[in-house]
């Protein structure tokens, strides 16, 4: 694979991900899904850019675009709700409910990867007993399914560097960590799939500093000595990023919350073929594009 100075970057309407060749990927049928992040759905007024309320419709536009856009299941990258405000318990259970109605009409499976403002005013058991993680054990905060003859990892890296679980507001935004037991398990994933796997997680992986996940460096030499890894999927970095590091892609989101009406929402389509994987952005997410060329 290339290295990233060696890619020409275009402005484009869709991100194309040119893949090395990993597992038996060539031989895999093609496969789509549904990404959304960081809606951040409260009862709030709105704060700076981030418009709480709206994301109640901004969501059901995008779960209606991907039901007619034929994906096969939807995942939200974390942030899903928000209670930084400190809300009363009841209320943060009802906007955590509210948003949740909201993506249960998608047609097909749906996934929650957990970000920080999950658990402002919960805890991570409130918040698993609230949302649905189709045909996975509701007291998992990550876990795998395979689907399409690819393996897909939802990661949790809501634990403070002491190994205790976000839990309501316990915690600061910066120590995200992936604990010693669940980088281990991530290890004996990668070991066992048979297929390229594809990773999805709120905090970023793909550098250091206050947005990345404080081991990040260790965890990504799990995914790159396993030589399975085709991409990762991130979210918590509200103007969204990209980025190439052996060989696996890192492409973070835009947040659904920032800014006022329908044309200010972000969600995505993504195209998982045999040798490249296509993102198609919607709203404020084309406005992040990039053709990735070998050369």
């Amino acid at each position: 694979m290339p290295k990233t100075n060696r890619r020409k970057f275009v402005l484009a309407s869709l991100t194309v991900l040119a893949l090395p060749r990993r597992g038996s990927t060539a031989e895999q049928p093609g496969l789509r899904f549904g990404l959304v992040t960081d809606a951040h759905y409260a009862d709030y007024e709105t704060l700076g850019n981030r418009h709480y309320r709206e994301s109640l419709t901004k969501m059901r536009e995008c779960v209606e675009s991907m039901n007619q856009q034929g994906a096969q299941f939807l995942v939200d990258l974390g942030d899903f709700n928000d209670g930084a405000r400190k809300p009363a318990e009841e209320d943060a259970l009802r906007y955590l409910s509210e948003i949740e109605a909201q993506f249960a009409r998608f047609a097909g499976p749906r996934y929650h990867v957990l970000g920080n403002h999950n658990m402002d005013a919960l805890s991570k058991t409130q918040v698993l007993g609230q949302i649905k993680n189709t045909g996975i054990d509701p007291e998992l905060s990550y876990f795998s399914f395979d689907r399409g003859g690819r393996r897909f990892l939802v990661l949790d890296a809501c634990f403070r560097s002491d190994g205790a679980p976000y839990d309501r507001g316990d915690f600061h935004w910066t120590d995200a960590n992936i604990p010693a037991q669940e980088l281990q398990w991530i290890q004996e994933q990668l070991e066992d799939s048979p297929h390229p796997v594809i990773v999805f997680i709120h905090q970023l992986l793909d550098g250091s500093g206050n947005i990345f996940v404080e081991n990040a460096a260790e965890v990504r030499k799990v995914l790159e000595d396993s030589g399975k890894v085709l991409a990762v999927f991130q979210g918590h970095h509200h103007s969204g990023s990209y980025r190439e590091l052996e060989g696996i892609h890192y492409y973070t989101l835009r947040a659904m919350v920032e800014g006022s009406g329908p044309e200010n929402s972000s969600y995505a389509l993504v195209d998982v073929q045999p040798d490249r994987i296509v993102v198609k952005g919607y709203r404020r997410a084309v406005d992040q594009t990039i053709s990735s060329q070998q050369p």
